[in-house]
């Protein structure tokens, strides 16, 4: 009895053994950064009770069936909360879970003013929806960090600033809701980089520019509605099944035509035949094709080249017939140069005389005479400059006859120096034409040096 009674102890002990460690295993049946983020994620919405079987530290998501988690063997693969009244925000450490596949929170009061966390799960996600909640700030560059992604919510939260191009490389993503936030600013260039955008929804915000960035998207579903954007409708959009334009500020005006269709170049589409598929024909033709671009654009450089030279040519001759038609006016130190005249033919030669005869005519009556004019010279002359000179005095000298006459004199018998009057031009003066009718002279004819230094002078001294 005895051996029998220890037996059954054995036997005891030895299921308890091994119901122990199939309760651990049990236990950590799922993924251990798996449960960390959902503990963290519990207690970040401040340990809300309407979430069955939720802890805040340990558990096992996956074999305890709690709320909204999906799981895939080990791994949790979805999260759904959406309209549970779920307060506080997000996990920071989302980004640890790296086989979760769809992340859903929409229509909870998360966020409180704050900013979408940067450490959203990105390696497999492709479906996150974070609509109707509190969020502010802008849109998470973090986004752009997920390749897979189809699916992108976040309207009716409090999103601001522009939209940042963080769309370059979601090759997959079908659907975009951007609406009913406070985003500005023109579109991002990244749109047109969305091969696959079907839907996209950016109605009731503050987005301006032209939406031009949308024209060669494959869209079935538009809405641009209650925004500022100008410009005008791009023809392609306005095929769209479903779209809606409202309350934007369009253009009434013709459109601008569309800019001149660009081929792709040859060598890609040859790269992208398989070698067994129409290699002489094709190969032939594109070949073809793309010496004849390659001479017409030669061609038109030369002939660009020929019209600019012509024009080049054509001022520079034009500019050389203005320079040779121009008279010279330019005159440095010339000797005398005396204008043709037939009166100037009859002057009468500088008499010689033994004696110096000084006569004096009778000042006439004052008349309002004007000066001669004045001419500019490289050097000029006063007062001091010509009494500080030397007289040179010749010895052998014959003395010449000379007639005094007073400025008003010359000034009458010139016409007050008329150009008409004008005889010649030298270095220190012109040379006029004096005509005298008293009778002392007997209206002979004289030539009168006009010194532009002696205009001040009250007589001046005339040869004859």
């Amino acid at each position: 009895m005895a051996r029998a009674a220890w037996a059954a102890w054995l036997l005891v002990l030895l299921c308890c053994g091994a119901w122990t460690p199939r309760r651990i295993l049990v236990s950590a049946a799922t993924d251990a950064n798996d449960v960390t983020a959902l503990n963290t994620l519990f207690t970040s919405m401040n340990s809300p009770g309407q979430l069955q079987g939720w802890k805040a530290s340990g558990g096992d998501p996956c074999s305890e069936s709690w709320q909204g988690i999906t799981c895939s063997g080990s791994s949790v693969t979805a999260i759904k909360l959406p309209g549970l009244g779920l307060s506080g925000t997000l996990a920071y450490n989302l980004n640890t879970m790296d086989s979760l596949v769809e992340l859903d929170m929409s229509q909870n009061s998360l966020g409180g003013g704050q900013q979408i966390p940067y450490n959203l799960p990105n390696k497999k996600l492709e479906r996150l929806n974070l609509a109707g909640n509190q969020f502010s700030g802008g849109i998470p560059y973090s986004i752009s960090t997920m390749p897979k992604l189809q699916y992108l919510n976040l309207n009716h939260n409090q999103l601001s600033g522009d939209i940042t191009d963080i769309f370059s490389n979601l090759p997959s993503l079908t659907t975009v809701d951007l609406s009913s936030n406070s985003l500005t600013g023109n579109l991002p260039q990244s749109f047109s980089s969305l091969p696959s955008l079907k839907t996209l929804y950016l109605q009731n915000n503050q987005l301006t520019g032209s939406i031009n960035v949308l024209a060669n998207l494959p869209l079935d579903d538009l809405n641009v509605a209650n925004n500022r954007f100008t410009g005008w409708i791009p023809d392609e959009l306005k095929k769209i099944n479903s779209l809606q334009t409202d309350g934007n500020s369009w253009s009434t005006s013709p459109a601008p035509p569309p800019p001149p269709f660009t081929a792709p170049p040859h060598s890609r589409s040859n790269r992208r035949k398989s070698p067994g598929q129409h290699s002489n024909g094709s190969n032939n033709s594109s070949s073809g094709g793309s010496s004849g671009i390659g001479a017409g654009a030669i061609a038109g450089i030369i002939i660009s080249v020929l019209v600019i030279g012509a024009v080049v040519a054509f001022f520079l001759i034009k500019r050389k017939q203005r320079k040779g038609a121009m008279p010279e006016h330019y005159e440095q130190r010339q000797p005398f140069n005396s204008f043709p005249s037939n009166e100037v033919k009859e002057m009468k030669p500088i008499q010689e005389a033994t004696t110096l005869e000084v006569e004096s005519l009778p000042s006439p009556a004052a008349v309002n005479l004007k000066p001669p004019p004045k001419i500019e010279r490289n050097n000029s002359f006063d007062d001091n400059d010509i009494a500080s000179k030397p007289v040179a005095k010749k010895s052998n000298a014959a003395p010449v006859k000379a007639t005094i006459y007073s400025v008003a004199d010359l000034q009458m018998a010139t016409d007050s120096f008329n150009m008409d009057n004008l005889i010649g031009e030298g270095t220190f003066g012109r040379v006029y034409r004096a005509q005298f009718s008293d009778g002392k002279v007997n209206g002979s004819t004289l030539s009168v040096r006009c010194f532009s230094f002696l205009l001040d002078k009250k007589d001046w001294t005339s040869l004859h």
